[in-house]
């Protein structure tokens, strides 16, 4: 698999990332290890997860799986703090709770470092500068190799990465963000991608099959039943993009796909993994069929052609002061 640098760093990753949201909760041990095997085989290196997926279990079946399934070294683990188990809060950003968090974190992977550490969410109630301390704390530490940010609107993104760089050699750059970006969720698009592009910071796109509908799998007001829709607690995920809207593009990706004698999944994934910017999208596979079937996307370029109609769409709206007062 092709290995790009996250952002404006020396840190490379591969290009599509291995997710591990329902790790611990829908996916087990077994099927784990072979998620991980299969990625592993096929080049992949990227591996995302949260200190809240499965409550610390995401964490603790990947860490299980290391050394004994996959060598460490071999694999770019990436995870997040922050999120908190609070209904009156549900973020917490202060130093304390972030670097303990990520002594936390390490204990369930069983490593000494992880190689890319989020802070998962901007909490307005406390000082950026605090939580971005803490991300200049665990690289410093060595407990972190590179530091990013997860759900950052654009101000505050552009805020934090100019924070970061103001002082050289004293605090860490942001290598990345991590956002919700597909075909049926371009909302980056307007603020915190350009001021990723700007800043340097790399994408790295959640969800870019749109929660699992741009596959297809949704069309004709379909749900399967071993699909997230039919899920109890996954249904109120998906059904967001299930509108009218959502059905032309879908549609759209269907008939790009059937041109190109490919599946819809591979066309969707193709064209976020190459817009400007991103550095690797983020796949949470549910099985070793489900992920094979992303990763063989890894041959497809599309048409410029096919671009431009999937763009024009899927094409969200862009007014003052998104753009440019003098183009409008």
């Amino acid at each position: 698999m092709e290995q790009r640098h996250l952002g404006r760093t020396g840190l490379r990753v591969s290009r599509i990332g291995l997710g591990t949201l329902t790790w611990g909760r829908d996916t087990d041990e077994h099927d784990a290890a072979d998620l991980l095997k299969t990625f592993w085989e096929a080049g992949g290196t990227l591996v995302d997860t949260a200190d809240v997926y499965g409550d610390g279990e995401a964490e603790y079946l990947l860490g299980r799986l290391i050394e004994g399934l996959v060598p460490r070294r071999d694999l770019v683990i990436s995870t997040k703090a922050g999120s908190v188990a609070d209904p009156d809060r549900r973020v917490d950003g202060s130093r304390g709770h972030l670097l303990s968090a990520l002594d936390d974190s390490l204990a369930r992977l069983g490593t000494d470092y992880v190689d890319l550490w989020h802070i998962h969410s901007y909490d307005p109630r406390t000082p950026l500068e605090e939580t971005l301390q803490a991300l200049d704390l665990a690289v410093s530490s060595g407990r972190a190799r590179y530091a990013g940010v997860s759900n950052f609107c654009g101000w505050q993104l552009a805020k934090a990465g100019t924070w970061q760089l103001a002082t050289p050699g004293t605090r860490t750059r942001l290598a990345a963000t991590q956002l919700e970006y597909s075909l049926l969720q371009r909302g980056i698009e307007r603020e915190v991608l350009p001021a990723a592009l700007d800043l340097g910071i790399g994408l790295l796109p959640s969800s870019p099959l749109g929660r699992g509908v741009l596959t297809g799998k949704y069309r004709g007001n379909t749900t399967p039943a071993d699909s997230r829709g039919a899920s109890e607690h996954m249904a109120p995920f998906v059904a967001p993009y299930l509108d009218d809207m959502a059905g032309h593009i879908v549609d759209a990706v269907a008939t790009a796909a059937d041109g190109l004698a490919v599946t819809p999944l591979q066309v969707a994934l193709a064209w976020v993994r190459d817009r400007p910017g991103v550095a690797a999208p983020i796949v949470g596979a549910r099985n070793s069929q489900q992920l094979t079937a992303a990763l063989s996307v890894e041959a497809l370029s599309l048409p410029d052609e096919i671009c431009r109609a999937l763009d024009d769409v899927s094409a969200p709206v862009h007014r003052y002061p998104d753009h440019d007062w003098s183009t409008l």
